[in-house]
C-alpha cells in the first residue's frame, strides 16, 4: 500500500539537448555546397569569361571562316551551317550509319538479357536468401558497372580491331550490370505474400521465382528493358567516336577532316534518330504498362 504521507522525491530536470535550427542547418549546407563547387570550378579551370571571349571561334565553327596562308592565298573553310545535304555523299551513308547504330544498341541490349536476369535473381533478397551468393552477385555487378562502356570498347578494339563488334560487346557487358541491378530492385519490391505462400508449401527458390516473382514483375522488367535499349542506342553513338562503329565513328572522322558541315548533318540525323527512338520506346512502355 502506498504511503500518502511520504513527501515525493525531488525531480531533476535534464537540460535540453542542443539541436541546430533548420535555418542554421540550411545555411551550413548552402555554404558547404558553395565552397565545394567553387573548388571544383578552380580545379577544372572553369571560366565564363573565356567562353564569352571565344565567341569568334564558335562563330567560325558554325558559319565558316576565310583563312589566309603565308603564300597569300585565301581559302574559305566551311562551317557547320549550311548543312551538307548531298544525297549520295552524305544523306544516304548517314542513314546507313544510323541503322548500324541501332543494330549495335539492339544487340548490346538483347545479348545481355540472360546474364542480366541471372544476376538479378541471385542479387534479389526476394529470390535469394543465401547471403554470400547475394553479396557476390551485387559485388560483381558493381565492378562491371563501375567501368564505362568506352573503356570496354577500347579493350575489345585492341582485341578484335575497329568496327561495330567491339561496341556490341562493350554495351552487352555494361548492360548486364545496369539491367541486372534495375531488375533485382524491381524484384525486391514485389508483394511477398505469394512468395511466402509458395515457400510454406515447399517450393524451391527457383520455383518461387518462376511462378510468383517473375510473373508479378514482368511488366516492370519489360519497361526497364525498353528504357535500356533507348539508353544503349545513345551510348552506341559515343562508342563510335572511339572506333566502335556506328555513326559516331563518322562524326569524329568528319571533325578530324574539318568537314564541319557534314559533321553537323550527321549530328542532326542523330537528333532525329534519338527522338524517334524516344517516342517509340515511350509508346511501347505505355503498352507494356497496360499488361
Amino acid at each position: 500500500m502506498t504511503d500518502l504521507t511520504k513527501a515525493p522525491e525531488p525531480r531533476l530536470d535534464i537540460p535540453p539537448r542542443f539541436r541546430p535550427s533548420g535555418v542554421a542547418t540550411a545555411v551550413a549546407i548552402t555554404i558547404g555546397l558553395v565552397v565545394v563547387h567553387w573548388y571544383a570550378a578552380v580545379q577544372t579551370n572553369t571560366s565564363p569569361k573565356e567562353l564569352l571571349e571565344g565567341w569568334r571561334g564558335l562563330w567560325n565553327f558554325l558559319f565558316g571562316v576565310d583563312r589566309t596562308y603565308p603564300n597569300g592565298k585565301t581559302i574559305h573553310q566551311d562551317g557547320a551551317f549550311p548543312l551538307d545535304l548531298r544525297w549520295s555523299e552524305t544523306i544516304r551513308p548517314g542513314l546507313e550509319y544510323c541503322l548500324l547504330t541501332i543494330w549495335i544498341g539492339l544487340l548490346g541490349t538483347t545479348l545481355s538479357i540472360p546474364v542480366a536476369l541471372f544476376f538479378a535473381v541471385i542479387s534479389s533478397r526476394t529470390t535469394n536468401r543465401f547471403a554470400p551468393l547475394w553479396l557476390t552477385g551485387r559485388a560483381v555487378m558493381s565492378v562491371l558497372r563501375a567501368i564505362p562502356e568506352t573503356v570496354y570498347a577500347l579493350m575489345f578494339i585492341a582485341a578484335v580491331g575497329f568496327g561495330a563488334f567491339p561496341g556490341v560487346i562493350a554495351l552487352a557487358i555494361h548492360n548486364v550490370a545496369v539491367m541486372g541491378k534495375l531488375w533485382s530492385e524491381a524484384m525486391d519490391e514485389v508483394d511477398q505474400g505469394p512468395v511466402e505462400a509458395l515457400r510454406v508449401a515447399g517450393a524451391s527458390p527457383a520455383q518461387s521465382a518462376a511462378h510468383a516473382v517473375l510473373p508479378a514483375v514482368m511488366p516492370s522488367l519489360l519497361g526497364l528493358l525498353l528504357y535500356r535499349f533507348d539508353t544503349n542506342v545513345r551510348s552506341s553513338v559515343i562508342l563510335g567516336t572511339v572506333g566502335a562503329g556506328g555513326i559516331g565513328f563518322f562524326i569524329k572522322t568528319e571533325v578530324d577532316s574539318f568537314h564541319f558541315d557534314t559533321m553537323m548533318t550527321y549530328v542532326c540525323m542523330v537528333i532525329v534518330l534519338i527522338i524517334v527512338i524516344d517516342l517509340f520506346s515511350a509508346w511501347l512502355r505505355r503498352k507494356v504498362g497496360t499488361v
